[in-house]
């Protein structure tokens, strides 16, 4: 009979200290920046992705989750909240008439984007999930370059 108490015992404390060593996954948050916009009309979209066939998504369907920021002094700032840590890309847009699209020209667009990790684009360094991405352990700030062409 103490053999089994002494069992259910250590088993107890096994269980209890195995439950301390299990960390929980705190939630992230990623906060975003945007300077020197062209001018303070509208406001900027703030689009996260997590999966790779979802980027670039030029009609703004296949998102994560999506902000939108005021407009104050040429910047515009948003925190996504309650990540959970991964790998994720980030897109802006200078939405300058408000209506959640790129605004385009014949071919380019009219309003300034932006992706994490890039400093111009062009056809020779179009956007990829694989070069915008970043890991998101923990809280974390980036800044995104607005390209106007």
């Amino acid at each position: 009979m103490n053999k089994i108490i002494i069992i259910i015992q250590s088993l107890l404390v096994i269980v209890l200290l195995s439950s301390f060593s299990i960390q929980k996954q705190e939630p992230c948050s990623l906060t975003i920046e945007v300077n020197e916009l062209r001018n303070s009309k509208g406001t900027v979209l703030f689009t996260l992705y997590n999966r790779e066939d979802a980027f670039p998504d030029e009609h703004y369907k296949k998102y994560f989750k999506k902000l939108t920021g005021k407009i104050v002094n040429g910047s515009s700032s948003v925190t996504f909240k309650n990540l959970p840590e991964g790998k994720y890309a980030v897109n802006i847009l200078h939405d300058e008439n408000n209506d959640g699209k790129i605004k385009k020209g014949i071919i380019l667009p009219k309003e300034g984007i932006g992706f994490s990790n890039y400093e111009s684009i062009g056809f020779s360094n179009r956007p990829s999930f694989a070069k915008a991405s970043f890991s998101v352990q923990g809280d974390k700030k980036i800044k995104i370059n607005i390209i106007y062409l």
